[in-house]
């Protein structure tokens, strides 16, 4: 199979996670698109992540209910260590060895991902799928650093047209404990769910 692999904390999942998952599904036929919240990841701080990894993973596992080839993935949130990109590509390589990954990235992580830990072990074990907005990302000056990494590293890299939704999980979790609307982001289910629990400071009223 081919298989996408998307993490992130999903603090909340929005729609337009989902968006960017439907489109690397069409774009690159994939079987599949995991999504994986990441219990303890080596980039943030915890007093950054706003919700445990318990609800983040429910609140992703109502947002995907309806997408038959989406998939909740809990390999990162349920170790207690720092979660690394290398380490659970290499997992998945060596216990689905029938199966070929793709690593959905935005575009920021594409110029960022030499900070990351082990770089070179995540382009030998995945091809990358690096996302761009039209009126947000140039395709021109990722695509330099798309040859720059594939002659460094051997990198197999391949641009990924994303729909726009200019908002983040930060806005949204300051729009939800100001009490604004975030109608047309969330999924129905998940902002029930953080309603109902109480999250970011949301009431159900």
């Amino acid at each position: 199979m081919k298989i996408g692999i998307m993490g992130g904390t999903f603090d909340p999942i929005h729609n337009g996670h989902l968006m960017l998952g439907k489109a690397a599904l069409e774009q690159f036929l994939l079987d599949e698109v995991w999504f994986m919240p990441n219990g303890n990841p080596p980039h943030k701080k915890s007093s950054a992540i706003q919700s445990d990894v318990k609800r983040r993973a429910e609140m992703t596992e109502l947002a995907i209910k309806d997408y038959p080839y989406f998939r909740l993935e809990l390999y990162e949130a349920k170790k207690e260590s720092i979660s690394y990109s290398w380490e659970t590509l290499e997992f998945f390589t060596k216990t689905r060895t029938e199966d070929d990954f793709y690593f959905i990235v935005g575009a920021d992580s594409l110029f960022a991902i030499e900070t990351w830990a082990r770089p070179e072990r995540i382009f030998a074990v995945c091809t990358i799928l690096a996302a761009y907005r039209d009126n947000i990302d140039t395709p021109c000056k990722m695509q330099m650093q798309i040859e720059y990494l594939r002659e460094k590293y051997g990198a197999e890299i391949r641009l990924l047209e994303a729909p726009l939704m200019k908002i983040s999980s930060h806005e949204l979790r300051q729009m939800l404990t100001a009490g604004e609307s975030v109608s047309g982001f969330l999924p129905e289910r998940v902002e029930k769910y953080i309603k109902k629990e109480g999250l970011y400071g949301a009431e159900d009223k």
